[in-house]
């Protein structure tokens, strides 16, 4: 099994790399200025951004393998692996790096939000892809973090550090919109196949046998992180993925209340809920009314 590096702080990180530490909680790294280094695979305890401006070859991200074209952003969350395996090859890296540590972010508006930034989560396959303006707009950003860096620590430093990031993650919030918009063939065959599979589960005995259908289990079957697939449906059709299952799920139910050879407990139980009552509550906020008042009234 290939080794695996450990960077619990941004120095070692900046060590690695041959990198002055101007502070001890974030980096801005220009890679034509650092040293040359091995191939490595890397867990980082803080959260990084890459913008690749080269071709870079086989970088494994966690499980999966990605090629890196030019102007690619790739948004690394803390406890996640990057890196290529080790093979006693050097390489010179090339563009640019933002690091930083959780510590840093503390009390600020970007600690409260962070979550929000959920390309943070995305698999390496989903990365942001620029235009040469929306990689200016970057460097812009790393540039005027970079400037604090340099300058003289004092007590406004730490808020114009972290709103200049929140800056730079809110304009990838832009461009990952500009993304999904300009990949929207894609997306809608995406949608498709996730209305296919709901179906399918839905008709199978799998509710019985695996209970109701997660977010991750349709993400996993469609090759994608759960949040890339949640800001995607959220951003074609305004629901999020939950809300599909559950509208599927309260579909298929109205038409198997109508089978009165059934109890409601039966068909709860065939739809996946391992207690009738949850089925019957989830069932009357949806419709309006209790699972019986329906049978009833139609």
């Amino acid at each position: 099994m290939d080794e695996i590096l450990k960077l619990e702080n941004v120095s070692q990180y900046n060590a690695l790399m041959g990198q002055e530490t101007l502070h001890p909680l974030v980096s801005v790294i220009d890679f034509s200025k650092s040293k040359s280094t091995e191939h490595l695979r890397m867990n980082f305890g803080f959260y990084t951004i890459f913008l690749k401006d080269v071709k870079c070859g086989d970088l494994k991200y966690g499980r999966n393998y990605y090629d890196y074209q030019e102007g690619t952003l790739v948004f690394i969350a803390p406890g996640q692996v990057v890196g290529i395996e080790r093979k006693g090859e050097y390489f010179q890296p090339q563009g640019w790096a933002l690091l930083f540590h959780p510590d840093l972010i503390r009390g600020t508006s970007l600690g409260r939000n962070i979550k929000e930034y959920t390309f943070f989560s995305y698999e390496s396959y989903e990365a942001l892809h620029l235009s040469e303006r929306e990689r200016q707009v970057v460097l812009d950003c790393l540039n005027k973090i970079d400037f604090e860096l340099k300058h003289a620590i004092d007590k406004h430093s730490k808020a114009l550090i972290a709103n200049n990031i929140e800056l730079l993650l809110n304009y990838c919030l832009r461009f990952y919109d500009r993304q999904f918009i300009t990949r929207g063939n894609v997306n809608k065959d995406i949608l498709m196949r996730f209305e296919k599979l709901l179906d399918d589960y839905f008709q199978s005995e799998k509710t019985q046998t695996e209970g109701l259908p997660t977010v991750r289990y349709c993400a996993d079957h469609l090759n994608l992180s759960a949040n890339y697939l949640g800001d995607l449906i959220k951003k074609e059709t305004g629901k999020s993925p939950q809300e599909h299952i559950q509208l599927k799920l309260m579909d298929i139910a109205k038409e198997r209340i109508f089978d009165r050879s059934k109890s409601v407990s039966e068909i709860a139980y065939e739809l996946g809920f391992k207690h009738p009552q949850h089925f019957s509550r989830l069932f009357k906020k949806s419709v309006g009314y209790a699972p019986n008042e329906y049978r009833s009234k139609n």
